[in-house]
C-alpha cells in the first residue's frame, strides 16, 4: 500500500496526514469483536486538515480521527478518500478502518500553537467520528478536551448512537464554546435501510440519539440525507420520516437528494443492479455519464415537496444547496452559562458542506 513505504524512512508526500511513512503505522489489527475488520493503527503527524480558501465548503478546518467507515453506506460520498492509500472504494472503504490513535494529543499541540485564529472546527465531515470502532479507541473525549481547553468552537456530525456515551462530557463543553450537533438519518424504512447502510444504526435509534441530546439541551439538526429517487422520495415516506424527526425534538432539517461521487458512483451502481435492478434505466436518466447530482428539476421537485411537509410538522429546513454565505462563526448552538452565539446561520450547498454541518 502506499502509506507502507519500502523502508521505514520512506516518505510519501502525497499520503493522507499520518500515512506519508511506515513509520507512522503502529500495528494492524483484527478482533474477534469486529468481525471481517481491520484496524490500521497509526501515528499522526498532524490532526487539523486546513480546507483550501478557494473550496466551496462552510468551514475551514476539519478533524478525522479515522479513515474508511464501518457504517458501509453503499452511497457515501468519501468513498473515494481510500484510494488515496491504495485501498479500494468499496469493500476496503467498509472494512479496512485507519486509526490516528495520537489523534488528540497532535491536535491539542496544534490548537495551543500563537498561529490558531480559533476558527471552527468540523468533525465528521470525511467519515464518522463515532462508527463502532470509537467503542474500542475512545478518541473523541480527547478531541472534546483539546477543542475546548483551546476555547474553539466545533460541531459533530454522526449517525453513531455511541454520541450519547459523550453528551455528559458535550455538555460540560458547551459551558465554554459553542457546539453544534447534527444526526445524519435518511432512511426511515428499515430493511432498505439494512440494505443501503448495513453497518449504520437503525433510523429509530438515531431519532432516540436525538432526543437524548436535545434533552441534554442541544439544539439538534437532522440531515435527512440523501433522499434516494425512487426509493425514499415518496409522500408517505417523507412524511413518516419527517414526523419522527419532529418528534424527536430536532429543530432543524437539512435535506437533499443523493450525490454520486466518483468510487460512491460505482459501488452504489453495483448496488442498485443487486438490489433494484428495475430502477437502473431511470437512474441512467438521472445520473448519466459522470454527473454527480440529479438534476435541477428533479431538486426542485423535491424541494417544493418537503417544504409543506416540514412546514405541516413544524420543523425549519431548507434544501441543502440554498442560500451559502460566505464562511462564517457557527449557527444554532446549545448555550449555557456564560456561551451566547450571535454569528450567522451558515446554509449548505454540496453534500460534503452538508456534512461539514457548520451552517
Amino acid at each position: 500500500m502506499r502509506w507502507q513505504g519500502q523502508n521505514i524512512s520512506a516518505v510519501d508526500e502525497a499520503a493522507l496526514p499520518g500515512l506519508e511513512s511506515m513509520g507512522g503505522l503502529v500495528r494492524s489489527v483484527t478482533t474477534p469483536e469486529f468481525a471481517g475488520m481491520t484496524f490500521h493503527e497509526v501515528v499522526a503527524k498532524s490532526a487539523l486538515n486546513h480546507v483550501p480558501s478557494g473550496s466551496a465548503m462552510p468551514f475551514s478546518w476539519s478533524v478525522n480521527p479515522y479513515r474508511g467507515c464501518q457504517h458501509a453506506c453503499a452511497y457515501c460520498f468519501a468513498r473515494n478518500t481510500h484510494t488515496y492509500l491504495d485501498l479500494d472504494a468499496g469493500a476496503d472503504f467498509d472494512s479496512q478502518i485507519v486509526v490516528k490513535v495520537n489523534v488528540a494529543e497532535v491536535l491539542a499541540r496544534e490548537l495551543a500553537k500563537p498561529s490558531w485564529r480559533h476558527e471552527p472546527v468540523a468533525l465528521g465531515t470525511n467519515t464518522d467520528p463515532y462508527q463502532r470502532a470509537e467503542g474500542r479507541y475512545t478518541l473523541m473525549p480527547g478531541i472534546i478536551d483539546a477543542l475546548t481547553a483551546s476555547g474553539t468552537p466545533f460541531s459533530i456530525l454522526t449517525k453513531g448512537t455511541l454520541l450519547r456515551r459523550d453528551l455528559p462530557h458535550l455538555t460540560d463543553a458547551a459551558t465554554r464554546v459553542p457546539i453544534h450537533i447534527a444526526m445524519s438519518i435518511a432512511i426511515p424504512h428499515e430493511p432498505l435501510r439494512q440494505l443501503l447502510e448495513p453497518g449504520a444504526p437503525s433510523f429509530q435509534a438515531r431519532l432516540d440519539t436525538v432526543k437524548a441530546a436535545t434533552d441534554a439541551g442541544f439544539s439538534t439538526t437532522v440531515f435527512l440525507m440523501p433522499i434516494v429517487p425512487h426509493l425514499t422520495d415518496g409522500i408517505d415516506v417523507l412524511d413518516d420520516a419527517i414526523a419522527r424527526i419532529a418528534a424527536s425534538g430536532a429543530r432543524r432539517v437539512v435535506f437533499g437528494a443523493l450525490h454520486l461521487r466518483p468510487g460512491a458512483k460505482e459501488w452504489f451502481w453495483a448496488w442498485l443492479e443487486r438490489e433494484c435492478p428495475d430502477l437502473v434505466p431511470a437512474y441512467r436518466g438521472l445520473y448519466p455519464g459522470s454527473s454527480v447530482s440529479a438534476p435541477a428539476g428533479y431538486r426542485s421537485w423535491l424541494s417544493a415537496r418537503v417544504r409543506p411537509i416540514l412546514q405541516r410538522h413544524g420543523l425549519h429546513g431548507r434544501l441543502e444547496e440554498e442560500d451559502m454565505p460566505p464562511r462564517a462563526g457557527l449557527g444554532a448552538v446549545r448555550t449555557t452559562g456564560a456561551v451566547r452565539t450571535t454569528g450567522p446561520v451558515m446554509k449548505t450547498a454540496t453534500r460534503e458542506q452538508a456534512s461539514a454541518m457548520l451552517f
